[in-house]
């Protein structure tokens, strides 16, 4: 048996949308987006984040991204680098971490050449360009 997350991930690449919206002719791949969708005809608003932390609190309107939380407190990291030994919680980390091993810089700048490995670094040194001072 499939888990739901793998049965809806592959609906991103089958373009199968099970869950069609009764006030219109959108669809959906998944029961949640449905729900999100929904607001814009009731502007009723459901419990958002109803998946509680029950070691800290934090809330989280995917049970997935709870999961992905719980590595926190567990301190469980199984993404592995292939490069070298370190190790992290969540596959996002992984991809920003390779980055050092390839040299990637995919946030290129839009004022001069320069480019980064990392959004946030892209987004500081503009200010350079721009003046802007956040704080």
């Amino acid at each position: 048996a499939q888990s739901s997350q793998l049965k809806t991930h592959i609906r991103i690449h089958t373009g199968e949308k099970p869950y069609p919206c009764t006030q219109c002719e959108k669809s959906f791949t998944n029961s949640c987006s449905l729900t999100r969708h929904q607001v814009t005809h009731t502007g009723v608003r459901p419990m958002v984040k109803p998946y509680l932390c029950t070691h800290c609190g934090k809330a989280f309107s995917q049970n997935a991204n709870l999961q992905r939380h719980l590595r926190v407190h567990s301190g469980e990291k199984p993404y592995q680098c292939c490069h070298c030994d370190k190790s992290f919680g969540g596959s996002g980390d992984l991809g920003r971490h390779l980055r050092v091993h390839t040299k990637e810089k995919p946030y290129k700048c839009s004022h001069c050449d320069k480019a980064f490995s990392e959004s946030g670094t892209l987004k500081a040194h503009t200010r350079t360009h721009t003046g802007e001072k956040p704080y």
